[in-house]
């Protein structure tokens, strides 16, 4: 589901509380307003809003720490590339042809997972063009035994960059199930409800609970967010790898 519509229920479940509460306070004999309850009442919300405070640190912790894992990862294929285009020019002008070949395979891998064309979805899985040159590279026949380790190095280098992108894949999915979520959002209706309960009826607190509402919201969304690292307002950037283009090659 879009990360905005699933917000946006849960905006409307928090909020709607709120009213829900109001609501009660009118159909409600006076007596179930007497301070005992709103003691008891209070204490019990007050246990609800810490369960709902540590659960939503945890998604949000849990949420950043795969953004700054896949953010990483990326990194470091930037760099691998890099490294490997460089261990390649270092074997001779006979890669010439396998750097030009790495050089296409980075932009169309790049486009698969952030497309120009906005109609498309990113695309994690690694096609034909993420295995790189293995075979071309196997294929080098060394003069020498700087060209042998060379060679090797360039070998090894590839597949840790074959590993690295079909570990991008592999953690594409979500870090947290949606069950906690779903714990969140009606604890967090829950508390709403007995704001609602004992909160006057006028328009300045209507506009704070809104507020409110709004802004616990915007933690849900951001949880969402991260956790499509590579689609919506917070993904990772392609810069990096973007710029390992510009020097490939040289």
């Amino acid at each position: 589901m879009n990360e905005f519509v699933t917000s946006l229920i849960a905006f409307a479940c928090i909020f709607g509380g709120a009213l829900f509460g109001m609501f009660l306070r009118t159909a409600l004999p006076a007596h179930h307003f007497e301070d005992d309850t709103k003691d008891v009442i209070k204490l019990g919300v007050g246990l609800v809003g810490t369960m709902t405070a540590l659960l939503l640190g945890l998604l949000i912790a849990s949420a950043k720490g795969s953004y700054d894992t896949q953010k990483a990862e990326v990194a470091e294929l930037a760099a691998k590339v890099i490294f490997l285009d460089r261990t390649l020019a270092r074997y001779g002008p006979e890669t010439k042809e396998i750097r030009k070949l790495l050089h296409g395979n980075v932009a169309r891998e790049i486009d698969r997972v952030w497309p120009k064309d906005r109609a498309r979805t990113s695309n994690l899985e690694p096609g034909r063009s993420a295995e790189f040159p293995y075979d071309k590279i196997q294929e080098l026949a060394p003069k020498d035994d700087v060209q042998r380790y060379e060679q090797v190095q360039a070998l090894s280098i590839l597949t840790d960059i074959r590993q690295t992108r079909w570990l991008m894949f592999a953690q594409r999915g979500s870090s947290f199930s949606m069950l906690f979520l779903v714990i969140v959002v009606s604890w967090l209706t829950l508390i709403f409800i007995s704001f609602g309960l004992y909160a006057p009826r006028n328009a300045t607190v209507i506009a704070t609970l809104f507020v409110c509402a709004l802004s616990v919201t915007g933690a849900i969304l951001m949880i969402l967010e991260l956790n499509t690292p590579f689609e919506g307002l917070v993904q990772i950037s392609p810069a990096q790898l973007l710029d390992t283009l510009k020097v490939l090659g040289q």
